[in-house]
């Protein structure tokens, strides 16, 4: 989901910017997952926990495909049947 289209941000504290920066230092804008260059910080968790434990820097081909594969697994979740339809018998065998 694009920023355009998401809330995420609006539930973002008002001192993100300011975590952010602190975070980026503290990993020395290293990408937790290939090394690269990182310019965002992701939450370990899912969810609006903003603590440092729960945050770590990576860079954005990384963010994409984590964040992406998370919305997968997500989508998944929501559209899982919750009970499946019993099998019929064949038509031609009744």
């Amino acid at each position: 989901m694009a920023w355009s289209t998401s809330t995420r941000r609006d539930r973002l504290p008002v001192d993100w910017p300011a975590i952010r920066q602190r975070i980026l230092r503290r990993d020395r804008h290293t990408c937790y997952r290939c090394g690269g260059r990182a310019r965002e910080v992701d939450h370990v968790q899912r969810g609006d926990d903003h603590r440092d434990s729960n945050l770590r820097a990576i860079c954005t081909p990384c963010h994409r495909v984590k964040s992406s594969s998370e919305g997968g697994s997500a989508t998944r979740r929501a559209y899982r049947p919750t009970r499946r339809r019993p099998p019929e018998r064949h038509p031609g065998l009744t």
